[in-house]
């Protein structure tokens, strides 16, 4: 299934150039000493969840399998390369025929992950898999980041509706990726209509206050809207006094009126004020929508209040304090020679200062209690238990260079969801804590 198929209207364009100056001069070392060819084997990780986070949500899956299979290096791009000198002729003419043509194995977007979790496999040549780390860790660091926020968000918002509206508080790229994930991890509509048109993300959209301010008076403006877009709409009810304004788009609208928008204020308390005085003017079925820089703390405060949707910005495009997973790619295990069947060795990085690494090719299973509940994460290496055999986590999603997982973006969301769920009762409690599952190891053998 391509791109088209799921009826995606955007093309990726290459790829090539997403990644790190120094992954080249590697690729050029190693095509001279002969170990380019080696069969590798490189992880996405995280070696710990952010401060006080229960766990993890994968996002980007999507997108990291459409940055591999664009990874091309046109004329241009040997162009930039030869004229900047940054490998030499041997090497580019190795790009231009660049095709990933390796494994690629992961959790499924919208999964949870853990401390160590194998997030992402890559296995091939050494050549083709280190030109992949930058992309790679540049999209899952990223939508991951927002995933899980938008997954707090969501959590607190108790099934309450919620709209993203950050992309003039990111770049205008990152923000359409941000939709993306903010979706995956449970968010219900988007502001941005790049990523409707990408990802067929449902768009809304009303007003601003310069509307407003536009007219001579808040009366002219919310008649102007009502004319324009119909009782249903969304009227911004704060530019001025909100109980004034509230009378004047009952009076205009009637209580036909669909919401109202709060964006300022004590919100706990104008939103109490503002549901009782909709009540008293006979527009009870009229929503009361709230935005103003909302976090999942502030969400949470919300949870009593006459509130019927959120609308979320800078806190979620920045992953509500942390931008990104810190997930890292490294090498695990390699081939001890060149020949095609020569077995894995197992390969770590030994450092002090918590840069440590596991090696060894791995699989991933959650392990469930008596009710079904997940309570650990065991990753391995070696032969994978049979009881664990039917929990693995990783799925194919590159064979042979060709990608066999695409899927909807739909799909990740609901698996989200169900994953979510599936967690003990406290990975959604917003006071701090350790991971709600423990990662556990097991080592049987090499994992070649």
């Amino acid at each position: 299934m391509g791109v088209a198929d799921l009826g995606l209207p955007v093309d990726v364009p290459s790829t090539a150039l997403f990644t790190d100056h120094y992954e080249l001069t590697m690729l050029q070392a190693a095509l001279r000493s002969g170990t380019a060819g080696r069969r590798s084997v490189f992880e996405v990780f995280t070696r710990r969840l952010p401060d006080g986070r229960r766990y993890g949500v994968v996002g980007g899956t999507g997108r990291v399998l459409d940055a591999v299979e664009n990874f091309r290096f046109d004329a241009d791009v040997l162009r930039f390369l030869r004229e900047r000198r940054v490998v030499d002729e041997p090497t580019l003419e190795w790009l231009a025929g660049y095709r990933f043509g390796g494994d690629i194995w992961g959790y499924p977007e919208g999964e949870v992950y853990f401390p160590g979790s194998p997030i992402m496999r890559v296995e091939g040549s050494f050549g083709e898999c280190v030109l992949l780390e930058t992309v790679i860790l540049s999209i899952l660091n990223h939508d991951s980041a927002i995933a899980a926020a938008a997954s707090r968000m969501s959590s607190a918002a108790q099934g309450r509706p919620l709209i993203e509206m950050g992309a003039r508080r990111t770049h205008e790229l990152a923000a359409v990726a941000a939709s993306r994930a903010a979706y995956l991890g449970g968010f219900n509509s988007t502001s941005d209509l790049a990523a409707g048109f990408r990802y067929n993300i449902p768009t809304v959209g009303t007003s601003a206050h310069a509307f407003t301010l536009l007219h001579d008076s808040e009366r002219d403006a919310f008649q102007a809207q009502v004319d324009s877009l119909g009782r249903d709409t969304t009227l911004l009810v704060d530019t001025y006094d909100v109980a004034e304004a509230v009378r004047a788009a009952v009076e205009i609208a009637g209580p036909e009126l669909g919401s109202v928008r709060i964006d300022s204020g004590d919100l706990l308390l104008v939103a109490h004020r503002v549901r009782q005085q909709l009540d008293e003017l006979g527009a009870r079925d009229t929503r009361i929508i709230v935005t103003s820089d909302l976090d999942e703390y502030a969400i949470a405060s919300l949870a009593a209040a006459p509130v019927d949707a959120y609308g979320v910005g800078t806190q979620l495009v920045t992953g509500s304090g942390h931008p990104t997973a810190s997930m890292v790619y490294k090498l695990v295990a390699r081939a001890g020679s060149g020949d095609a069947g020569a077995p894995l060795v197992p390969v770590a990085k030994k450092s002090t200062g918590g840069k440590t690494s596991v090696g060894g090719r791995k699989w991933a299973a959650r392990r469930l209690d008596a009710y079904g509940v997940a309570e650990a994460e065991v990753v391995g290496t070696g032969p994978v238990p049979d009881a664990l055999a039917g929990r693995q986590l990783l799925v194919e999603l590159v064979k042979g260079g060709e990608v066999v997982a695409r899927e909807p973006l739909d799909a990740a969301r609901e698996r989200h969801a169900a994953a979510r769920a599936n967690l003990p009762l406290s990975a959604t409690q917003l006071s701090r804590g350790e991971p709600v599952l423990p990662t556990e190891y097991v080592h049987r053998g090499s994992g070649s």
